[in-house]
């Protein structure tokens, strides 16, 4: 698949970092580093602007390593740019840690996945068809 990138940051576009990769690492694109304090959260840019096509989405997600050494992770995980967004892609980042953390200019600051998504038309009926787990939800299957 070939998506169209416009490149505005100083860094190198995002790539798959293995043959099995499903995300792409985005990087921070700053002037100056950021400083997080504990629970705070800012919108990093990345320099990045891309036209998908339509049927596809750019799904934003926290880097694993990020958010379990550093507490670091992305707020509305995982965030969507969509196939008629032109403006740069940002990430919302926040710090759940207990100390500040300093995001520097080419961090690797999340993943970006293109994915295939449908479009749903609601039918709208009185009942639906039974199963076996119901209206069982949040742990109705068990914890283990």
């Amino acid at each position: 698949m070939h998506i169209k990138i416009i490149n505005k940051s100083t860094h190198s576009l995002p790539s798959y970092e293995t043959l099995a990769s499903a995300g792409m690492d985005l990087r921070a694109n700053l002037q100056e580093p950021i400083t997080l304090k504990p629970l705070e959260r800012t919108i990093v840019k990345t320099g990045l602007f891309i036209e998908l096509p339509i049927g596809y989405e750019a799904q934003v997600r926290p880097r694993s390593g990020l958010a379990a050494k550093k507490g670091v992770t992305v707020l509305n995980a995982p965030g969507t740019v969509d196939a008629d967004y032109r403006g740069e892609i940002g990430v919302i980042l926040i710090n759940l840690s207990h100390e500040d953390f300093i995001i520097e200019n080419g961090e690797r600051i999340a993943q970006l996945i293109i994915a295939k998504h449908e479009r749903a038309e609601w039918i709208e009926v009185k009942e639906l068809s039974e199963t076996k787990r119901g209206e069982g939800g949040f742990g109705s299957t068990g914890t283990n």
